[in-house]
C-alpha cells in the first residue's frame, strides 16, 4: 500500500488528468464548441506527456534532492519524451494529415471516374490519426503545467 504515499506518482498521475481536462476549455475559447473527445486524445495544448514527467522530475527533487540517481533517471527520461513528442510523433502526425488529403482525393477521383450507377454505400474508412505529436510550444507549456501543479500539490501535502 506504499503506492498510495507515493507523491512522485499522484504528482505525475494528476499532471495527466488535469492536462487532458483543460484541454476542452482552452479548445472552447479557441473555437467556440465543447470538443470532450480531447480528454482521451493525444496532442493538443498542453502536452499531457510533459506534464507528467516535469512533475514526475518535479516530486522527485523537492523528495530526494537534484543530486539523487531517481531525480537524474526521471530528468533525462523527461528529456527523451519531450523530445520525442515535439519530434518523431509530430512528423508522423504531419505525414497522417498528407496521407488522409491523399486518400481523399484518389475517393474523390474515382467518383468522378464511376459512369455505371452507383452500388450501396460502403463503409467508412477511419482516417489515420493526424494529432499525434506536439508543436514545441505545447510542450513547453505542459512542462511548465506539471512543475506548477506539482509544487503547488507539495505545498498543500507538506
Amino acid at each position: 500500500m506504499e503506492f498510495l504515499t507515493n507523491f512522485p506518482l499522484w504528482a505525475a498521475l494528476f499532471a495527466i488528468g488535469f492536462a487532458q481536462f483543460i484541454k476542452v476549455p482552452l479548445q472552447y475559447l479557441a473555437t467556440r464548441r465543447f470538443d470532450w473527445t480531447l480528454i482521451t486524445s493525444t496532442g493538443g495544448m498542453p502536452s499531457s506527456h510533459s506534464g507528467a514527467v516535469t512533475a514526475l522530475s518535479t516530486a522527485i527533487a523537492l523528495q530526494e534532492g537534484l543530486g539523487s540517481p531517481f531525480f537524474a533517471i526521471s530528468a533525462i527520461f523527461g528529456i527523451i519524451v519531450m523530445f520525442d513528442a515535439t519530434g518523431v510523433r509530430r512528423h508522423a502526425g504531419e505525414q497522417a494529415t498528407v496521407l488522409n488529403r491523399l486518400v481523399d482525393d484518389f475517393n474523390k477521383l474515382v467518383e468522378e471516374m464511376k459512369t455505371w450507377p452507383e452500388k450501396e454505400e460502403q463503409e467508412k474508412r477511419k482516417e489515420l490519426k493526424e494529432l499525434l505529436g506536439h508543436q514545441p510550444i505545447e510542450v513547453f507549456f505542459g512542462g511548465l503545467l506539471g512543475i506548477i501543479l506539482t509544487l503547488v500539490l507539495h505545498g498543500i501535502i507538506f
